[in-house]
């Protein structure tokens, strides 16, 4: 199924929820809906459910508007965060249910639980109480009632939040292998951009109910075209800071203060042509090097700092770093040994640097 949204808006008393969203979800693909809480992607999903009914603009599916289709008619499945199941019914019950309202006849409900159960790898578990399952068993239950009605549109609603981190993982991989096998166009509310980053052909990236980016997941990373998507994708978040873009003997320079970079010519001359004064230049952590003999100084490529925080993440370290009041995280292997207090030079890998207006937190580069 095709879904298109046009225009959709929502509000309540003059509380904007999402506005003028639009998007073309092809047939077959999974959405992702990423922000923060309160951004609005909830609330675009319950309008393409037909739970909420939008005070502007349409939604299509297949073509066809269907703004005044009741939720029960529009073909979709749904699975919630809090599994929305029924704890008196058996897991067979839970499954079976939206085939028993069908009036699905007792032979057809049998044969398409188990398939889906089987599927699910829960079907010998049918005869469980939901209360002796464990979470990812439920959550399984959940997905399965939604497939069971063989759906031409799943959508989700953060399924996978109240999941450790290891069964999550395990879930991203199963509901992804299951939708591209299934073929079924999937909208995958989220707030956890690893979710969406993985799973996801494409994600629309959602602040303040705006829609701010749709794009594939590496094209939001490596192109980000405002300032926000540029900090909220990536973790750990991209470093900004203030320089101004000057042109010097054939070279353009970022300057602030101690901070003295030799740019890329191509994107720093986009970006001046661009710029109305200072800009807001990001450098993610991962793309910041402790100098060692691995990476040597470089003229023009090199900062002095101080460490003034350490956070252990297994293989790599997170450094919180100072420049002259400054300051940024370095993402560093932990063999390096970095310590509190440590002063060290750093050098920058600019090829992927990013430039946004000020005023406008719009790319100079790709917007």
């Amino acid at each position: 199924m095709r879904v298109e949204l046009d225009n959709l808006s929502k509000s309540w008393d003059g509380v904007v929820g999402a506005d003028r969203i639009t998007l073309d979800i092809q047939d077959g693909d999974l959405v992702a809906f990423l922000g923060p809480s309160g951004c609005g992607k909830t609330t675009t999903l319950l309008m393409v459910a037909g739970i909420y009914k939008p005070t502007g603009g349409t939604i299509k599916f297949d073509g066809q508007v269907v703004n005044e289709v009741a939720p029960k008619d529009r073909g979709i499945g749904m699975v919630f965060q809090s599994y929305a199941l029924y704890p008196h019914m058996t897991v067979y019950g839970n499954i079976s249910y939206p085939l028993r309202i069908q009036k699905v006849s007792k032979s057809e409900i049998r044969e398409r639980v188990q398939k889906v159960a089987d599927m699910m790898g829960i079907g010998d578990l049918l005869d469980r109480k939901i209360a002796q399952l464990s979470g990812g068993q439920q959550q399984r239950v959940s997905l399965g009632r939604a497939l069971v009605k063989e759906p031409q549109l799943l959508l989700f609603d953060e399924p996978l939040s109240n999941l450790d981190a290891r069964l999550r993982l395990t879930m991203r991989g199963e509901i992804k292998r299951l939708q591209e096998g299934m073929g079924i166009t999937s909208i995958y509310v989220t707030h956890d951009q690893v979710e969406a980053m993985t799973m996801a052909d494409k994600i629309a990236v959602m602040s303040d109910g705006v829609l701010q980016a749709y794009d594939v997941p590496e094209d939001l990373y490596d192109h980000p075209k405002t300032l926000f998507v540029a900090g909220f994708v990536g973790n750990p978040p991209m470093n900004f800071f203030d320089v101004e873009i000057m042109a010097t003997n054939g070279d353009f320079r970022a300057k602030s203060g101690a901070i003295d970079l030799v740019l890329p010519y191509d994107r720093a001359k986009k970006a001046a042509e661009r710029a109305k004064g200072k800009v807001v230049m990001g450098v993610r952590p991962e793309d910041i090097y402790l100098v060692d003999d691995s990476a040597p100084p470089a003229p023009g490529r090199t900062l002095s700092a101080d460490i003034e925080a350490v956070e252990p993440l297994g293989r790599e370290d997170l450094l919180g770093v100072t420049i002259d009041h400054v300051q940024m995280r370095v993402l560093v292997d932990k063999t390096k040994g970095a310590r509190v207090g440590d002063a060290v030079d750093l050098v920058f890998d600019l090829s992927k640097v990013q430039f946004f207006d000020p005023e406008t937190e719009q790319s100079l580069l790709w917007a």
